[in-house]
Parts: structure tokens; sequence; C-alpha cells
């Protein structure tokens, strides 16, 4: 089989099976393990997928810059926001991760709400601003222009002064196996470190994050409090997910 082909069937089988074994597909094809994980290592420098201990992952949708992904999903990304939004009570501390999943979030929470919310976005500050009792904190560090957010040690240490009843966390991949991830190391520092300082974590997911991984891992599925999918997510996908120790719940549209 030529290189071409090799690489269309690999990329296949991700797209149906949601995974590739470097040793199976070498066995299967009659070829060594080595040039199977060249061709994985060759499609992973392309974007195509995210390689894993013995293979393969799909490689997530959700890593192009803030303007990209405001063009993806913004359906389902409205309705979880607005999920979001719900689970939010009068009087809580609320961490709000950057990106469009969280924009939407802040424009949905209801105008005579009172509670505080501490976040690193920007975006996400000026839509708060219309919020007249919520109070907000901004963490400050180095820009990351790619998602909009404030990185950097700065604000690790800015976040261990907090403890937040809720964290909405925002992330490129959600994979029953891989965990959740994002794809800068700088961002999944910062992530896990407000991720530590919240006594629930909860992640709102467009569908092109399920089932795909990215290369910098957040935490493992079960570290999770709830993670809010979308209402037509197939039920195959829920099942695979609560089977890595999600609890899961569908946004209505």
């Amino acid at each position: 089989m030529l290189t071409i082909q090799r690489k269309h069937l690999i990329l296949s089988r991700l797209a149906t099976q949601g995974q590739i074994v470097a040793r199976e597909l070498a066995e299967e094809l009659g070829t060594s393990e080595d040039t199977i994980r060249r061709d994985l290592r060759e499609l992973a420098q392309q974007g195509k997928l995210q390689r894993v201990h013995g293979g393969a992952l799909p490689a997530s949708a959700a890593t192009g810059d803030l303007r990209v992904r405001e063009q993806v999903s913004s359906q389902e990304k409205q309705a979880l926001g607005r999920c979001g939004a719900q689970l939010i009570k009068p009087g809580q501390v609320v961490m709000v991760d950057g990106g469009t999943t969280a924009i939407q979030l802040a424009r949905h929470l209801p105008a005579d709400l009172r509670a505080t919310v501490i976040t690193h976005s920007p975006h996400v500050a000026v839509e708060l601003a219309a919020h007249p009792h919520v109070d907000i904190i901004v963490l400050g560090g180095r820009l990351f222009r790619h998602s909009m957010v404030n990185v950097g040690a700065s604000v690790i240490e800015a976040a261990s002064r907090y403890r937040a009843d809720l964290f909405f966390l925002g992330v490129t991949g959600v994979h029953p196996e891989a965990g959740l991830s994002t794809g800068d190391a700088e961002e999944a520092d910062v992530k896990r470190a407000l991720h530590a300082r919240a006594a629930e974590t909860i992640v709102l997911s467009s569908s092109e994050k399920l089932l795909s991984a990215s290369a910098f891992v957040i935490a493992p599925m079960n570290a999770l409090s709830l993670l809010v999918v979308p209402d037509d997510t197939p039920a195959k996908t829920i099942k695979a997910l609560r089977a890595g120790g999600a609890t899961v719940q569908k946004a209505s549209a």
C-alpha cells in the first residue's frame, strides 16, 4: 500500500472508530510499526491527528484563534452559554475561563444576578460589564493573543488568593481516555491553577471538541463535576464520555 493510501486509511479509521493503535494497524496491513508511526508523526505535524502512546486520536478542530472559533458551532455555543448561566446561583464566586463559549455564558447571565466573577479573559470581563450587580475581578498577566486571555506566573499567583464555587473551564479536547486538553502549554498551566481553586469545575463543550484531543492535558475526565454537551450529541458519544468518568448533561437548543 502506498503512503498516501495508508494515510487516507488512518484518517478514515479515526473518523469512524475514534482511535488508531499502531501495532494493530501494522499487523493488518502487513507493514512495520515504525512505518505506521512515521505516518502518524507526519499527519500530526499537519494537524490532522493527535499522537498518543501506542497510536493516535482525532485532533481537535477547535484550535483556531478566537476570531476563527467564533464562526464554529455558534448556535451550539449560544445554547451552552445559556445552560451554563443557569447553573450560577446568586452570591456565588465563579471563575470563568476564556473562549467563545465563555463569552456566550457572560452574555446570558440574568441582568439582576448578584455574584462575583473572576476571569483572566479581557473579552469576558467586557461582556460582564453590562451586568451592574456582578463584581468583576480580572487576573492580569501576559496577553496570549491566540485565545485573548492573560497567562503566566502572575495569573497563577493571583488565582491562589481566591476560592471559587464554580469554574467554567474552556478546553479544545474532551476525550474519555485522553481527558481534558488544550493546545498551548502555558494556557494549560493557568487552567490547571484555576481548576485547583474551585469547588466544582464545569465544561461547556461544543461538538467539535468531543472525542478529540489536544497536546496539553489539563485534567482527567473524572475531575469534572459536570460536562454540558449540545442537545443533539449522539447517544454513543455520551455513553463513551460517561464511561470515561464524566457526568454529562445536554444543553437544550
